[in-house]
């Protein structure tokens, strides 16, 4: 299965801002901008649903608003300390003339 880019809007994040972007897929992403750098990670926390856009950055994680799970937002990485659930995925992010686009798996809606 491919990748298929997708733009999700304007590269104007601030340090630590969280952005929730819904692609033509209709699957939740979340970019955000950390150390300078452009991250795109899937929205919908894999432990209970909830929207990590709606949580905070601590360090270089996303700290889900729920339960606090955390992700690092680099890899994925669940970094909690007790891990109940999998790591989150991540996607290829990159700025395109000032935009945002975010490579996702061809022919995924979930």
């Amino acid at each position: 299965m491919g990748l298929r880019e997708h733009d999700v809007g304007p590269a104007d994040l601030a340090e630590g801002e969280l952005r929730a972007c819904e692609p033509v897929t209709g699957r939740y992403v979340l970019v955000s901008c950390f150390e300078g750098r452009h991250f795109a990670i899937d929205d919908q926390c894999n432990h209970a649903g909830c929207l990590l856009s709606g949580g905070w950055v601590e360090q270089h994680d996303v700290v889900c608003p729920c339960h606090e799970y955390r992700f690092d937002l680099r890899t994925g990485l669940n970094t909690t300390s007790i891990r109940l659930c999998e790591d989150q995925p991540v996607y290829p992010l990159r700025v395109v003339d000032g935009r945002l686009v975010v490579e996702l798996p061809e022919g995924d809606g979930s």
